[in-house]
């Protein structure tokens, strides 16, 4: 393997391992800045190390054995707590691992998923709601400043000092690290939802790289999503979401092509969804509709079933979806959910009709420098034969993505209205 080939192969490693590494650490820790400052040089230590030794059987164990080495000795020099120093200091002579399990199992609660009590803890109302989302999609969805950025259409310098000043309030607060109990739970029930959501979003619709998908990250997010709904079994919008996230996570398989390549919605081979998941999902619908009325994530799940539940493309409802983003708009009014909707509109009602409302959205600060904005007009203008137009808005588009995949996309659609043909 190539010294590129390695890194490579660390970097996916990585993206895979960091989440439970800093939750495990923050456990042992209790300081979940200190947690991730280890964890990066468990990271720096496999840089250095496994182009030379190269990639472990288990990478990540290797990484956590080696980041609990150096969590221990934290304990030892800096002595970051009185009680923790004073278990320790008699067993110096003990071997590491054997010093390593003996804080876990004293460590450990009744939860007993340590990723979860990180989303909990980073989400605590001390924080504010922009920090405790920015926080958490650092730690656990492992975005960069940058990709959280996006997301937030927002400066990254605006995140970088959003998630430093959220590790210091915590630390300086000594918040317990622990998934709350009653009212405190509820307290912190929403953000957690949209923290988990953004995750998931992260997991199907990469912001940034040469993956169109990242299916680990929404599994992760799907995962955390069916315990919050076992913790908060009364709660219609965990449901809705965890509806959402398995309708969505059911189109994987059919999301790319066998290049990686996407594959957009209307050309999906709907025999390869997930039809398992897909039951679930609307399994959870149908509870979230009973429990009270159709919150943000309970509606984005009502849309995402319009689609599941056609058999064809020809087939899908589009007028009721053109319905329920007006709902969503009423109760969350949003450019993104305004744009969806032109989406629909356009499918249901002709072209010229969703052109109609995408226009107003070009003055959106929001919209500014996303590429969903141009992306979807060049698609309409392109269903109307404005094809020079929608060669533009699609280039334009393509400049705007950093996601590899969309954009080779964007390009291609681009080179197509060149070529005179109108889809």
């Amino acid at each position: 393997m190539t010294h590129t080939e390695t890194h490579q192969a660390i970097s996916a490693v990585w993206r895979i391992e960091q989440a439970k590494l800093v939750a495990s650490l923050a456990r042992m820790l209790r300081d979940i800045g200190v947690a991730e400052e280890l964890a990066q040089d468990a990271l720096v230590a496999a840089l250095e190390r496994w182009p030379q030794t190269g990639i472990p059987d288990n990478p990540g164990a290797w990484l956590m054995a080696t980041a609990k080495r150096r969590a221990i000795d934290r304990l030892r020099h800096r002595k970051l707590a009185d009680a923790k120093h004073a278990e320790i200091g008699y067993i110096s002579d003990l071997d590491q691992d054997s010093v390593v399990d003996e804080l876990e199992a004293r460590l450990d609660d009744d939860i007993g998923d340590d990723l979860l009590k990180l989303v909990f803890t980073a989400c605590h109302p001390i924080l504010s709601a922009e920090a405790r989302v920015a926080l958490t999609l650092r730690l656990i969805g492992g975005l960069s400043t940058g990709e959280i950025a996006r997301a937030f259409f927002v400066p990254e310098s605006t995140v970088a000092q959003r998630i430093v000043r959220a590790k210091r309030t915590l630390a300086d607060a000594d918040v317990p690290y622990e998934v709350p109990r009653g009212d405190e739970l509820a307290k912190r029930l929403a953000s957690v939802i949209e923290v988990i959501y953004l995750i998931f979003n992260e997991g199907y619709s990469a912001t940034a790289g040469e993956d169109w998908i990242r299916p680990q990250l929404a599994d992760e997010a799907v995962r955390l999503g069916r315990i919050l709904a076992g913790l908060a079994p009364n709660e219609a919008d965990v449901h809705g979401l965890v509806a959402l996230m398995e309708i969505q996570a059911s189109r994987f398989a059919a999301r790319v092509g066998p290049n990686g390549e996407p594959v957009l919605l209307l050309d999906q081979n709907r025999a390869r969804w997930d039809h398992l998941l897909i039951r679930r999902g609307l399994a959870a619908l149908t509870r979230a509709e009973a429990l009270g009325p159709r919150g943000t994530y309970t509606l984005q799940a009502a849309i995402a079933a319009c689609h599941a539940r056609a058999p064809t493309a020809d087939q899908t409802d589009w007028g009721r979806i053109a319905g329920l983003y007006a709902e969503l708009g009423r109760i969350a009014p949003s450019p993104v959910v305004e744009l969806n909707r032109a989406v629909a509109v356009g499918m249901a009602e002709g072209p010229a009709a969703g052109l109609a409302v995408v226009e107003p959205l070009a003055t959106e600060p929001a919209l500014a420098s996303s590429h969903l904005l141009p992306g979807v007009r060049a698609d309409l203008l392109m269903k109307l034969g404005r094809l020079a137009e929608a060669k533009l808005d699609f280039e334009r588009a393509a400049a705007l993505t950093r996601n590899l995949r969309e954009r080779q996309l964007l390009l291609e659609r681009a080179a197509t209205c060149a070529n005179g043909i109108a889809v």
